[in-house]
């Protein structure tokens, strides 16, 4: 579409709407490429004046305008382009909270999650995601109502309401779970909401008895991809569950065989140094923390694992902790115990004994130094009342306390390993080695970070939903504004790895890797207006945003054209 330059003078502006959605129109481009409107409505049967996919992208829309919460939708779309941001001339008030309530209804009932997935392949598609690393998690969602009805025997459809183990740390309030399974650092492709008490293990259990055909649907058998995902997903049951698929997982530390492996590894003292992992290089007070590896197998339930012990040199803050305390707590047993051992005696035989006795004292991280001391003590009895008062020679202990430092750097150095599981060979066409490896494992921050986005009071408003079935619903709503988010921001790096070159970032910054929320904050303040039918630019977009729009595959048409789509950005190698 052409664009059009706005009429001069102010008697051409008579009658004019005048607006400033910001990264809005860019979202929904995306969600035009994706096909969000025509894939729900395909869907999901309706017999409704509004289209159950017109209401999805408006609520997907409002979710990533961060302002306003979902309840209100008519008020977000209040004073907007209507038709530029859903393809369709609507009245705001046709998103009344009755016909946004009938439509998470209908959505319900069609299958939330069947059309997560039904996106998540046009995903993979349209944006050739890296599909070979799926990576799996769940978090927990609070909420303040009572939801009383999902604690009798039988709760309403939809994700029963209650109390389990918070993420959040709130056991006081109850919750329901979220799922994803992700791909190419972060982009969803299948998720669901899961009952409040649900167990990572038991969702672990469930995706890996359907891994096989969901990854199937993205054209992959099994051996072709990596499933990653958490400590909660080693158990007996979860490893069958595995059968011919290939993982990586982290060895939870409970296991016997960790400690043994991470002992074997540290006494071998023979790593292989893999350098750094960080996609950005930090300065400064936080450097990149460099890891190194040992190869070694553990047996679990009687079947042998390849067991990959990691080292790194950033620490974890929480087994620092506490190494420190338990070399505080053996410094004190060790003083606890000399303050029973006589310091001063007749003899030195009996010194001598006792000193051994008080250097036995010495543990694994401490070693206790005892010297012994003659010294002239006064006789007993009254002294004589002219010449030298008499004296007995006595022998005293004096000890010193000192940290083993053989011990104590053991110590640390087994408190920085952790365990990679995995049954991904060394050689052949599916081998990877210990870097890469660590390297998808690590991919795994992608489906926490998009927990954080799905959590983020500004980005998603508290929940106003009583049926749980709505609250179903609305997941998947939050599930494809998610999944929209990171196309944009996968887009912009895919761009600039592709040419080479950057955008600019915080403060005037140069950077590679943008945010999506780096990308709202420049795309702002073009203002457009509408006469008639007509949109014209009154505010075009300037170099920085323009580099924005660029880098995502689009130009200012996508501030007047209601059919404007982005261009997918493609990567041979995807970040």
């Amino acid at each position: 579409m052409k664009i059009e330059s706005p009429p001069t003078g102010l008697e051409a502006l008579e009658g004019a709407e005048v607006y400033n959605h910001g990264h809005l129109p860019s979202a929904a481009a995306y969600c035009r490429r994706l096909g969000v409107v025509e894939v729900v409505n395909e869907m999901v049967s309706s017999q409704m004046d509004i289209q159950p996919g017109v209401v999805v992208q408006a609520m997907v829309l409002d979710t990533l305008s961060g302002r306003s919460p979902l309840y209100r939708l008519n008020e977000f779309l209040n004073g907007r382009d209507v038709e530029l941001l859903v393809g369709e001339q609507i009245s705001a008030a046709a998103f009344s909270d009755v016909n946004v309530g009938r439509s998470l209804d209908a959505i319900f009932k069609a299958g939330p999650s069947k059309i997560v997935t039904e996106l998540g392949i046009r995903a993979t598609g349209t944006f050739a995601l890296d599909t070979t690393a799926p990576s799996y998690d769940t978090t927990s969602t609070s909420l303040w109502g009572d939801y009383r009805a999902c604690d009798t025997q039988s709760p309403p459809p939809g994700p029963v309401i209650t109390r389990g183990h918070s993420k959040d740390h709130r056991p006081d309030l109850k919750q329901f779970m979220t799922e994803l399974l992700c791909v190419d650092r972060g982009v969803p492709i299948f998720g669901r909401t899961l009952d409040g008490n649900s167990s990572d293990k038991t969702s672990n259990n469930v995706v890996l008895s359907r891994i096989s055909s969901i990854m199937a649907r993205h054209g992959l058998g099994p051996g072709a991809f990596v499933y990653v995902a958490d400590s909660a997903m080693v158990t007996e049951k979860n490893l069958e569950a595995v059968g011919s698929n290939l993982f990586v997982s982290r060895l939870p530390a409970s296991y016997k065989e960790c400690e043994r492996a991470i002992g074997v590894a540290v006494d071998a003292d023979q790593w292989t140094p893999l350098g750094t992992m960080a996609e950005t290089h930090t300065t400064g007070n936080r450097p990149c923390a460099l890891y190194k590896a040992f190869e070694t197998t553990v047996t679990l339930y009687a079947k042998s694992y390849r067991a990959v012990v990691i080292h790194s040199s950033s620490h974890d803050k929480r087994r620092q902790k506490r190494c420190d305390k338990l070399l505080e707590t053996s410094e004190k047993s060790i003083r606890d115990a000399l303050r029973k051992v006589p310091a001063l005696y007749a003899c030195e035989p009996d010194a001598k004994r006792a000193a051994q006795q008080a250097e036995a004292l010495s543990g694994r991280f401490h070693k206790v130094d005892v010297s012994i001391c003659p010294v002239e003590v006064r006789k007993r009895g009254r002294p004589p009342a002219n010449g030298p008062i008499p004296t007995d020679t006595k022998y005293q202990l004096a000890w010193d306390i000192r940290e083993d430092e053989v011990g104590v750097a053991r110590l640390r150095e087994l408190a920085g390993c952790f365990v990679l599981l995995s049954n991904v060979p060394m050689d052949g066409e599916a081998a990877m080695d210990a870097a890469a490896l660590l390297r998808t494992y690590k991919g795994q921050y992608g489906v926490e970070s998009d927990f954080a986005f799905l959590k983020d009071p500004l980005i998603v408003n508290d929940i106003f939903l009583k049926k749980p079935s709505r609250i179903d619903a609305l997941g998947m709503v939050l599930i494809i504004a998610l999944m929209i988010w990171r196309l944009m921001e996968r887009s912009m790096r895919a761009y600039l790895k592709n040419t080479g070159t950057t955008l600019a970032g915080w403060a005037g910054r140069s950077t590679d890797k943008p945010t999506a929320f780096m990308m709202s904050t420049a795309v702002t303040g073009i203002m457009v207006a509408r006469i008639g039918s007509r949109r014209h630019l009154l505010c075009p977009p300037k170099e920085r945003p323009m580099a924005y729009l660029k880098a995502m595959g689009l130009d200012s048409n996508v501030f007047i054209n209601p059919d404007c789509q982005c261009t997918p950005i493609i990567s041979g190698n995807s970040t």
